[in-house]
């Protein structure tokens, strides 16, 4: 039998304990037998997160480096740990120590999970890097070295769990486990509004001050996506985002207070397909945040907004006329104007030529591995989107699902 130490005895990493996978794997190591279903939680584990290698192993360094624990708060960025910690961190290291070289066989896991490959690679680098000091290291102190040194580099608790955060209905962050991962260089067409906005981001994830930004235009032509894709981007440094909705404006003050403690993080908050009809109050919260008369925005989190309205509030027939009465117009014009104003930087999303429509097409289907002479593609995708609501990416994403489609079912029908 494995002569493993339990894991009930861990001091600072008690809380280890608390995840349903680690509470078998110190139960099986007791008993020297592991559960059936283990195998499979872990790989499950493995391909929701793109951990690869040594399951057990990499699973565990994957908690220890969020360290999303009780005692996390004193192990943030920058933050001085006390000795007495550091001692409980050499104590915790030198039990999970053994549990770091385990081979899966030795309890009776799958020996799928000694040499695992995920589908898709995209764990963090620095639990990797983490992994690899530690299995480098020649003992439970310097492995002890090795994890408070990761923790003043990388931070731990939430926010070094997770890149994307939305607000669940009391007003509190909820880590988004499967938030997409995009990649920016896949978006094509915008390329002056792609650039100021990585530009923007970039200067902001370096620690220096940046815009809040107003992405307008019709729906479906990447806005969202291209703000999710700042998160693959400068994630590993230290960027994290944040959703809301327009419904939870009124935590905004308190989020943004929260968000202002978090020194060592910079925050994109953003607020997706956003409006005011006329007559509703909630923008006044929006402004006042970024006005500072209540709570004022903290220089670490910048506002990303997108629109299909240039000035977020609707703007009636009523404002437009020329009998309205001319306090009333002036008013809400410059109310309406005010807003949006308070963005550094509007970036305005207009109508796809066709050739990038084309090519945006193009790029994805390649990626199928599907190549179209120019003149065919040409033929059927401005057919598809005459059929449809016009010309945007969201179309055009379209057109590539329906190809593919049709692709296979002439293969299916030729064999």
């Amino acid at each position: 039998m494995l002569n493993l130490p339990p894991l009930e005895a861990l001091l600072a990493f008690h809380g280890l304990l608390t995840d349903p996978i680690i509470a078998a794997l110190s139960k099986a190591a007791q008993s020297g037998k592991a559960a059936p279903s283990l195998s499979a939680q872990l790989v499950e584990k493995a391909e929701t997160l793109g951990l690869w290698g040594r399951l057990p192993a990499t699973y565990l360094v994957h908690l220890l480096g969020g360290a999303s624990l009780p005692l996390s708060r004193f192990l943030e960025k920058g933050q001085q740990t006390g000795p007495s910690l550091k001692k409980a961190l050499q104590h915790d290291l030198s039990i999970l120590w053994p549990y770091l070289f385990l081979d899966p066989c030795d309890l009776s896991l799958s020996p799928l999970l000694a040499h695992y490959e995920p589908t898709i690679h995209h764990a963090r680098k620095g639990e990797m890097a983490l992994l690899q000091a530690l299995l480098s290291a020649k003992d439970p102190d310097e492995g002890a070295t090795i994890a408070l040194s990761h923790y003043e580099s990388y931070g731990s608790g939430l926010f070094s769990e997770f890149d994307a955060f939305r607000l669940d209905e009391d007003g509190l962050l909820v880590g988004i486990s499967d938030f997409p991962h995009y990649d920016d260089r896949d978006l094509l067409g915008y390329e002056a509004q792609k650039t100021a906005i990585l530009d923007n981001t970039a200067v902001f994830a370096a620690g220096k001050k940046g815009n809040n930004v107003l992405l307008t235009g019709a729906r479906g032509t990447g806005k969202s996506t291209l703000v999710k894709a700042m998160v693959s981007r400068f994630g590993e440094k230290s960027l994290r985002l944040v959703q809301m909705g327009r419904t939870q404006l009124d935590h905004l003050p308190r989020l943004l207070s929260l968000l202002g403690q978090e020194k060592h993080y910079r925050f994109v908050l953003f607020l997706d397909d956003l409006s005011f009809d006329e007559g509703e109050q909630e923008y006044k919260i929006l402004k006042s945040a970024i006005d500072g008369s209540v709570t004022s925005q903290p220089e670490n989190v910048l506002l990303y907004v997108t629109s299909n309205r240039r000035h977020l509030i609707k703007e009636t027939w009523k404002d437009r006329k020329d009998d309205a009465d001319d306090v009333y117009r002036d008013d809400h014009t410059n109310e309406s104007i005010s807003l949006s104003d308070r963005f550094g930087l509007i970036l305005h999303y207009g109508k796809l030529s066709q050739e990038e429509y084309l090519d945006i097409i193009a790029h994805e289907l390649s990626k199928k591995g599907i190549a179209l002479s120019r003149e065919e593609l040409r033929v059927e995708a401005v057919r598809w989107e005459m059929e449809h609501s016009g010309r945007n990416g969201r179309i055009a994403h379209q057109f590539v699902t329906w190809y593919v489609g049709q692709c296979f079912l002439k293969k299916d029908k030729s064999i």
